[in-house]
């Protein structure tokens, strides 16, 4: 496991834009955005490799989320416009650090470092 430390969220109109970042301890295989609304199961947003960079996106944020990695810094983005109110929820940085098939890249129950999640209102 790897310890995850997130920054970022709060609130914003609908419309407006939001940035969230989460650096990781060590090594990461892949990383993600998942977030869970009030009385919903929680669910994935965006995920990206972490040396490859190849990057898989929920339907409901494609061309309004943009998820990046630094290896520099080891540190994961996310940008997030044209917020919507439907995107209020609470977000969590999630990795791995084992191989992870890219038909599992969206897959929460195949990642085991996760960290306490920030809040994202949108009014």
């Amino acid at each position: 496991h790897v310890q995850l430390v997130e920054s970022g969220g709060g609130s914003v109109e609908a419309g407006g834009s939001l940035y969230l970042s989460c650096v990781a301890s060590g090594y990461t295989y892949i990383m993600g955005w998942f977030r869970q609304a009030p009385g919903q199961e929680r669910e994935a947003v965006a995920t990206i490799y972490t040396y490859g960079g190849d990057t898989y996106y929920a339907d409901s944020v494609k061309g309004r989320f943009t998820i990046s990695h630094s290896k520099s810094k080891n540190t994961l983005s996310l940008l997030m416009n044209d917020l919507r109110p439907e995107d209020t929820a609470l977000y969590f940085c999630a990795a791995e650090i084992g191989f992870l098939p890219a038909g599992s890249a969206l897959d929460q129950t195949k990642y085991h470092s996760w960290d306490q999640g920030t809040q994202v209102t949108v009014s």
